[in-house]
């Protein structure tokens, strides 16, 4: 488990040199996750040595969630202050994230010619 769990860290820890080393738009995790299943793709071996520290990892998920509960404690006094624009915040940015989302796959579907007419959602003014 130590060994998966280095080489989990280690894929990271490239990421993160890439990342910052190319000033890539990417966080230097997403570059390492990206690096580590090309790695697993290209070397079978190596998925097979983390898949049971990997889903170990992701059976205890939600012990990540802790540091955010902690920092909402500690910013109790803002979130009281500010509570009401940042709920209207988050909640207009995942209406226009799952609208975007919406369209992207209406757009999609159209240019493909998708073969399930029930995915497109026809035009009044066809």
């Amino acid at each position: 488990m130590i060994i998966a769990l280095s080489l989990i860290l280690a894929f990271q820890l490239v990421g993160e040199i890439l990342s910052r080393a190319l000033d890539l738009p990417l966080p230097g995790p997403v570059v390492g996750l990206c690096l580590l299943v090309a790695a697993c793709v290209l070397r079978p071996a190596l998925a097979d040595r983390l898949r049971s520290t990997a889903q170990g990892l992701l059976a205890h998920l939600s012990l990540f969630f802790v540091p955010a509960g902690v920092g909402v404690v500690a910013h109790w006094p803002t979130l009281r202050d500010q509570g009401i624009g940042l709920a209207v915040a988050i909640t207009g940015s995942t209406v226009l994230a799952i609208a975007a989302g919406a369209m992207t796959f209406q757009a999609v579907a159209r240019w493909t010619r998708s073969v399930d007419p029930s995915a497109l959602k026809e035009d009044k003014n066809d």
